[in-house]
Formats: C-alpha cells, sequence, structure tokens
C-alpha cells in the first residue's frame, strides 16, 4: 500500500459568517469559511486544513450550501474536500474549571457534519453565546474530554505554552494531569513560542506526539507552522492514524518558525519591552511590574526530564514568505503567480527558477531559510521577533 505525503495546519480561525456577523472578534472580517478553503488551495498549497470555530451554526450553514452547491463534498472516511484541500471540523474551547488556576485553550476535531453539529448541540447548554470562537466552556476539562473522545473526536490542548489562555502558562502549574485525564490526549500543539526540544524538557509530554499550526486569524497568515504527515489519503481517519502512528502513518516532520520569532519567547516589560528575568516583580530601565514570563523561561521553570526523549519528526524553522526580508506584497504575489502556491516555493523552486522572477538577495533568503540559516532578532512581551537581513 502506498502512502502520500500531505502538507497540514489544524488550527486556522473563522474571522466572520457568511452574513458578516464576527466569529473569531480579533480574526480578519474577510475571512470566512469558504475564504479559508480557497486560500487553503489555490495560495498556500495546503492538502489539509483544521478550521477551529466549526461549532459556530452559521459557519455549518455556509458548508452545507457548500456542499449543496457542488463545491466541497463530504468523505466516508471524515473531513470535507475542497478542491486540492480537505477540510477538518474543529473547535477551540476555553476551559476554566476549579483545577485550572487560569484559563486554558483546547482544541477539539470530529469526523462530520453531523457529529460537529451535535457538539454544537451539546455546548450551548454549556456556554453563552455557540456564535463566537474560544469561548468559555461551563464544565471540567475531562468532562470536555470525555465527550469528545466518546463521539469519535480527537482532543489536543492548544499552544500549550504562551503565557495566557494554556496548558502551562497561567493554567496548570507543574502537571496535565491536574486538568486532563492523561489518556485522553491525542496531540500537544507546540505554540509559536516553542519546539520539540523546548518541549521534551517536559517528561509527561513525552508519550504525545506534537503538532505545529498557524494559529491564524488572517488569510495570510495560513501555515506560518503546520505539519508533513504521510497518510493513505487526506481524511479525518488517516491524520488519526498518523497521530497514533498507526499502521505505517504518522507525522513526518514539523514546520515552525523559530521559537526566537515567537511573541512571549523571552521575559519583558509589557510595558517598554525591556527584556528582564523570570523572576524580576518589576522592570528595572521604567519601574512597570507588568512584566510577562517568557516561554522559554517558563519551560526551564518546568523542566523535569532527566531520561532519554523519544524520537521525534524533524523540527524545521521555516518563516512565512513575508517574513523575509525584501517580500513585500508586489514580490509575494509575482512568486504566486510564477510557483503557485506557498508550499511549491517553499519545498520545490530551485534557486535558478526563482532568480528569474525575485531578485537574487530574495531567492537567497528563500534558501537561507531551507537550511535554518536565518539570522533572528527575538521577541518577547506580545511583540513578534523579527528576521534581519544579511548583512552584505
Amino acid at each position: 500500500m502506498s502512502l502520500q505525503k500531505c502538507f497540514a495546519d489544524l488550527h486556522v480561525h473563522v474571522g466572520s459568517d457568511w452574513l458578516g456577523n464576527p466569529v473569531k472578534i480579533t480574526g480578519s472580517k474577510s475571512l470566512t469559511i469558504t475564504a479559508i478553503l480557497e486560500e487553503a488551495s489555490r495560495r498556500k498549497g495546503l492538502d489539509i486544513v483544521g478550521v477551529i470555530d466549526a461549532h459556530v451554526p452559521a459557519v455549518q450553514e455556509e458548508l452545507v450550501h457548500l456542499i449543496k452547491e457542488g463545491g466541497a463534498e463530504e468523505l466516508k472516511d471524515g473531513g470535507i474536500r475542497f478542491e486540492e484541500t480537505v477540510l477538518i471540523l474543529g473547535s477551540e474551547i476555553e476551559i476554566y474549571d476549579a483545577a485550572c488556576n487560569g484559563p486554558i485553550h483546547v482544541l477539539c476535531y470530529f469526523p462530520s457534519l453531523a457529529k460537529m453539529e451535535a457538539f454544537t448541540e451539546w455546548l450551548s447548554y454549556k456556554m453563552t453565546n455557540i456564535n463566537l470562537s474560544s469561548q468559555r466552556f461551563y464544565g471540567t476539562g475531562r468532562e470536555l474530554q470525555e465527550y469528545v473522545h466518546s463521539h469519535g473526536g480527537w482532543f489536543i490542548p492548544a499552544h500549550v505554552f504562551t503565557p495566557f489562555k494554556s496548558m502551562y502558562g497561567k493554567g496548570v502549574r507543574s502537571s496535565l494531569r491536574e486538568v486532563f485525564h492523561p489518556d485522553i490526549i491525542d496531540g500537544i500543539e507546540l505554540g509559536l513560542s516553542s519546539d520539540s526540544d523546548m518541549a521534551d524538557q517536559i517528561e509527561e509530554l513525552h508519550e504525545y506526539p506534537f503538532v505545529t499550526n498557524s494559529d491564524a486569524h488572517s488569510a495570510i497568515r495560513l501555515a506560518r507552522e503546520y505539519q508533513l504527515v504521510e497518510v493513505k489519503e487526506p481524511t479525518f481517519l488517516e491524520f488519526g492514524k498518523a497521530l497514533r502512528q498507526s499502521d505505517g502513518r504518522g507525522i513526518r516532520k514539523n514546520f515552525g518558525m523559530n521559537p526566537k520569532l515567537g511573541k512571549y519567547h523571552r521575559t519583558v516589560c509589557a510595558a517598554c519591552f525591556h527584556p528582564g528575568s523570570p523572576d524580576d516583580k518589576s522592570c528595572e530601565a521604567c519601574g512597570s511590574r507588568k512584566m510577562v514570563k517568557g516561554v522559554a523561561d517558563r519551560i526551564e521553570e518546568l523542566s523535569t526530564s532527566d531520561s532519554t526523549v523519544p524520537a521525534r519528526p524533524d523540527y524545521i524553522y521555516q518563516v512565512p514568505l513575508d517574513y523575509l526580508p525584501g517580500v513585500g506584497k508586489k514580490t509575494y504575489e509575482k512568486i504566486l503567480d510564477a510557483f503557485g502556491t506557498e508550499m511549491s516555493i517553499i519545498h520545490e523552486a530551485s534557486f535558478e527558477e526563482m532568480i528569474e522572477i525575485i531578485p537574487k538577495n530574495v531567492a537567497a533568503s528563500i534558501l537561507a531559510m531551507r537550511a535554518g540559516e536565518l539570522t533572528i532578532a527575538e521577541g518577547g512581551g506580545g511583540v513578534y521577533g523579527k528576521v534581519q537581513p544579511k548583512l552584505s
């Protein structure tokens, strides 16, 4: 049996429903579910995209309309095919029970519209506003886990190290077991400020696969992080096998930004962005007490692993094309026009092909990105890091 390699990003937000009503308040208003599918298929080159606001009734209505009009089709093994991309239906939910000591975001995925519609019905009794993204769930983490798994879904804690609304940020202080049942977790989403080596400093994470997703709030941010999976075909069933590494399927590579680019990588003052120490109570530069503990410092606090870390897929540092010096909107569009999709440019285009379209320094930056040789200025305190131009 032959397997195929697929690029997948499982964390994309809907900005608005098809009636123009907001879904993710901080998301782009133009980012409807149809717009996401068009971007993923036609410009990004993603084989699988997970939309985590599919619990919203109006989003489901738009999908039903798209299917009835022949623009998409549900697959028997789960997922919805649109052109070259398969949609996985997901929902981001905020847990805040007595055990949490702070809000935690989690991702719940289901194989079909019928399963997601049933989830919406169930959530409507446990959530104040079912029409918005990332809303508070009035129940326990274990209760949510048990519902998802008993209905054939996946349960994945989201961006687990970010200082806000995550399992190890202001959520669980020392162990995921304080909130979740460890046997009902299908994967761990690393988030933009960490990588596999950083996460594996925590021994209890060794048993879980790591996923790398964009958490995109706008079209341009799709696939800023993603993974390469090997499956028979891009479906919910097959991706589930990849998470479990069963029947030869698996996650083969994680592609993500260098953690230094993450906006919460290091501890800094939120008022003036002066770097600090995780033990600082106030900023030595401006005196503000608004110190934001960085992910790297938080992981060091939580580090428990003295054992051998598991074999992991390669974690390959990449950035979106528009992060590269010299890639403005015109250059970006020119590259897409020439090569079709971002995945084609990032993974396939040769230097000789690129310099026929773009300046040599931009082509060289793309090659440097492939080789992991970009120079990075660290981010922190809510400000992203930056790719530095190479000195000539």
